[in-house]
């Protein structure tokens, strides 16, 4: 078990059994320390992973042996489950791996105010620790707990109403992606309550790991054919919680997540845009905000986003994964919409699509007239973790790291906020990340055009993994 880059994550194998509800009861503990009183309730959701349940039941056992009143929120989107327990100054987990393999499986956390911090993780996992011999999970409840998964849902809903006018999205041909995810029949809903000709596409009664920073060839083969096939505008979907929008254009090709969260902050004319480095970096103040740069995880975009800020100010975050975050109230079309500091998909995708209903362009002109780097991004799966950090102490050599970067050209600049982020002095960027997550190599570049930016990260990664598998330093050459 550990605490990545959102959450906790391990394999669905251990978390089905004593972790789960040891880890909950270390998030009891903190609740308590930082002042919950006794019975208050916790919220609890789940995606639709086939371990959710049981890990679910586990937490919520937990939390009831712990002396909360857990509450059931069912399958439902982690932003859902987020607006509703803060509008009950409550306390919130959920159970969800996100975008990672269906083998491995995961726990968010949420207190009153909003996202678990990093402090707050190190805190439980120094419990967990501790506590890992002596726990004995608790049985399971034995009366049926509340539910309250239409209601949670009904607050989520209404909250999209606020973001576009009735009818913003009149004779936009939209396709649905909806595979496994939560909020598969819920974003048809919505798209279709503001005028849009929606086709659902995809759904799949097994589970599906959709990663919005990494889609596969196969996929993008999909979106291609569904595009021509029923002459859509855009293809709209999300990760398996739906905290992540996904979105093609017109042709199948990704809107990657970085400009759906330029999109966002346009249409929400926002004055701070707080973002993590593997954001293109053609995202800067020339677009009317200032930017601030984070490591990469919704935490360290949270912990900039509630730095004091002149009244009256909107911040708003986003991740290059695409999940936005609004830290601050916002008036549109006189309606305010309400902060939701958690990572969000119906907002960006609303956003996004309402941005292309008003201006009459099409996603590819949007992405044509912000005339930014063309950045490009993958991974290695089921890559050691000592393995990237084996290659991350290596490449911290600069003599090192030149000889790895050499089919690219020299080295000019190195960010190490967050991995390897190297700017070439051509003035093309290759970055090199261990996943906070899984067992993943991440790698993000940025070029002057898309074939580039993949050639890029194809080779980058090419020689990443050739270093490990053979372990010689002369593979460095």
């Amino acid at each position: 078990m550990k605490f990545g880059s959102s959450g906790l994550r391990g394999l669905a194998s251990e978390l089905v059994g004593k972790p789960s509800g040891l880890y909950t009861e270390a998030f009891a503990w903190r609740l308590v320390a930082d002042g919950v009183r006794s019975k208050a309730k916790v919220f609890v959701g789940r995606d639709l992973r086939d371990s959710s349940p049981t890990i679910a039941a586990n937490c919520m056992a937990a939390l009831a042996a712990s002396g909360f009143q857990p509450i059931d929120c069912g399958a439902i989107p982690t932003p859902a489950l987020a607006l509703y327990a803060g509008q009950h100054d409550a306390a919130a987990l959920m159970v969800t791996g996100s975008h990672i393999p269906a083998d491995r499986n995961g726990i968010k956390f949420y207190s009153p105010r909003g996202e678990i911090t990093k402090a707050d993780e190190a805190a439980m996992a120094h419990y967990a620790a501790e506590r890992l011999d002596a726990y004995c999970p608790p049985p399971p409840t034995g009366t049926a707990l509340p539910g309250h998964h239409d209601n949670a849902i009904a607050a989520y809903r209404a909250r999209a109403n606020d973001i576009l006018e009735p009818g913003s999205l009149s004779g936009l041909r939209l396709g649905v992606y909806q595979h496994s995810s939560v909020a598969a029949d819920l974003l048809v809903e919505v798209l279709r309550s503001f005028g849009a000709d929606v086709t659902p596409v995809g759904k799949s009664e097994t589970f599906v790991p959709v990663d919005t920073e990494a889609v596969d060839e196969t996929t993008i083969a999909k979106f291609k054919g569904w595009a021509r096939e029923f002459h859509l505008d855009a293809i709209v979907s999300t990760d398996a919680d739906a905290d992540r929008p996904l979105i093609a254009d017109e042709n199948g090709d990704l809107f990657r997540g970085d400009l759906i969260g330029l999109a966002t902050a346009l249409f929400l004319r926002a004055d701070i845009v707080v973002t993590p480095v593997t954001s293109n970096s053609g995202i800067s103040n020339a677009f009317g905000f200032t930017v601030l740069r984070t490591k990469v995880g919704s935490p360290f975009v949270v912990e900039a986003m509630e730095a004091s800020y002149p009244p009256g100010k909107i911040v708003v975050g986003f991740e290059a994964n695409g999940g936005v975050l609004l830290g601050s109230d916002c008036s549109l079309h006189g309606k305010t919409l309400t902060a939701l500091p958690t990572r969000d998909s119906m907002l960006p995708i609303l956003a996004v699509l309402g941005t292309v209903a008003s201006t009459r362009k099409s996603l590819s002109g949007l992405r044509a007239l912000w005339n930014l780097p063309a950045c490009a991004s993958e991974r290695l799966e089921n890559f050691p973790v000592e393995s990237s950090r084996s290659l991350m102490r290596r490449l911290a050599d600069r003599p090192a790291l030149q000889r790895f970067l050499a089919p690219f050209g020299t080295v000019a600049d190195v960010d190490e906020t967050d991995g390897l982020r190297t700017k070439m002095e051509n003035g093309e960027i290759i970055h090199l990340r261990p996943s906070g997550n899984a067992p993943e190599l991440r790698c993000y570049s940025e070029a002057a055009d898309p074939g580039r930016a993949r050639a890029i990260v194809a080779l980058t990664l090419e020689r990443a993994l050739a270093i490990a598998s053979t372990n010689e330093a002369e593979v460095i050459s």
